[in-house]
């Protein structure tokens, strides 16, 4: 009887070898069972259910308090905004890595459409960002943000890693750039995100150090410049009033502690007042009792940190590290650029969102009405950062067809 031969030099123990390996790296898909939670990114799932659980009982508490806040409505953006995630985490978003003129044209229609007469309303402070199409009102300028990072991942990638020609980095700032002014002209506090997402793509995408410090120079001087155009009377502005006093006002808001600081300054008490653990569960007695205006929406954090003090927001600052870095990690996996890049763009627009949402709440940032991803009132929001969740869970599942 012949003896099946298994040493290690034998060709059975080599393609045995390559099997495990190919096993550890992918699991289920090799051996053709999948578990229940196949597909399923849970280092980035996990803190972003809990952070959900977070919202949905602050959001109840508001909601006694506030007439402009409903739970229900809540609780239906965030069932439309888990379908949506699911819907993506199935889609092979790599479909869309060729396809940069088509996302360009998307970018720009959604940041136009509040412009069409008949669309466009307005929202708060006079600002015309939404758009109503019968009883749906909605901000085009929320899904914008997903455009564009795969707008910008699409440019970007086929310079696999390293961008060598200046024409072909200004090209890509250029690519930016349009839909960027088009939503500047809208929403200061959107642009700015669009702005980052973008940014963080480009760099990411090999582009050389001194170009890039050039342009970062570049930008600096242009809002300088427009800052102090703004500031000079009885000449058109670039900024509106309201845009520039918010950008403005976090320097010193005890000047106009009455006026145009009241809000920050309102956002700062409720912050310090939760002390280390905080007032306990609804009692937000300064944010909640018609002291701080917006506090579900733009001081949806100061909200939060009177109840549960410094100690709960480490808590909630933590989930948020731990769902960024997640994705930051995911990234540094994959071979693929535009996968590495779709993940960037998921993560600079996660950071600097939570970064100055936090941030105006305690003084150290503008005020620029940016949503707390997962936290804020809002359907658009919390759809648009759920949709992104999907597409953190479409790269991991379709992470072995990608590299």
């Amino acid at each position: 009887m012949a003896t099946e031969m298994t040493g290690p030099g034998t060709p059975s123990a080599g393609l045995s070898s390559i099997a495990q390996r190919v096993r550890r790296r992918g699991g289920a898909h090799v051996s053709g069972r999948k578990g229940p939670l196949d597909g399923v990114y849970l280092s980035q799932l996990v803190p972003t259910l809990l952070i959900l659980v977070i919202s949905v009982a602050n959001m109840w508490v508001c909601s006694l308090a506030l007439d402009n806040v409903s739970f229900p409505n809540h609780l239906v953006g965030i069932a439309l905004g888990l379908a949506a995630a699911a819907v993506v985490w199935r889609y092979d978003y790599r479909a869309l890595a060729n396809m940069t003129t088509a996302l360009f044209v998307l970018a720009c229609v959604l940041m136009v459409l509040p412009r069409v007469p008949g669309l466009g309303v307005e929202g708060g402070y006079g600002m015309v960002g939404w758009v109503r199409i019968g009883p749906l009102s909605f901000q085009p300028s929320e899904p914008g943000k997903i455009v564009t990072i795969f707008l910008m991942a699409s440019a970007c990638a086929q310079y696999n890693g390293k961008i060598d020609d200046f024409r072909d980095y200004a090209k890509l700032c250029g690519t930016l750039l349009v839909p960027l002014l088009l939503i500047l002209s809208l929403d200061l506090g959107t642009g700015l995100v669009v702005f980052v997402l973008g940014a963080a793509v480009i760099i990411c995408s090999g582009a050389p150090r001194s170009w890039v410090l050039g342009t970062v120079a570049l930008i600096v001087g242009a809002a300088a410049f427009v800052v102090i155009e703004s500031s000079i009377e009885g000449i058109p502005h670039i900024l509106q009033e309201y845009q520039l006093t918010r950008l403005t006002v976090f320097m010193n808001p005890t000047a106009d502690a009455s006026g145009d600081g009241y809000n920050l300054l309102q956002a700062m008490i409720a912050v310090g007042s939760g002390g280390l653990l905080g007032k306990g569960f609804g009692n937000a007695s300064q944010a909640l009792s018609g002291f701080l205006p917006m506090a579900g929406t733009d001081f949806i954090f100061a909200t939060f940190a009177e109840q549960f003090g410094f100690v709960g927001s480490v808590v909630l600052l933590a989930l948020y590290a731990w769902m960024i870095l997640s994705t930051v990690l995911l990234a540094m996996r994959m071979e693929s650029a535009f996968s590495k890049l779709v993940l960037v763009g998921c993560a600079a627009m996660w950071t600097f969102q939570v970064l100055e949402s936090v941030g105006m709440c305690i003084g150290i940032m503008p005020i620029t009405g940016i949503p707390l991803p997962f936290m804020t009132y809002g359907s658009s929001s919390m759809v648009v950062q759920l949709v992104a969740v999907g597409i953190v869970q479409s790269v991991w599942r379709h992470r072995q067809k990608a590299a």
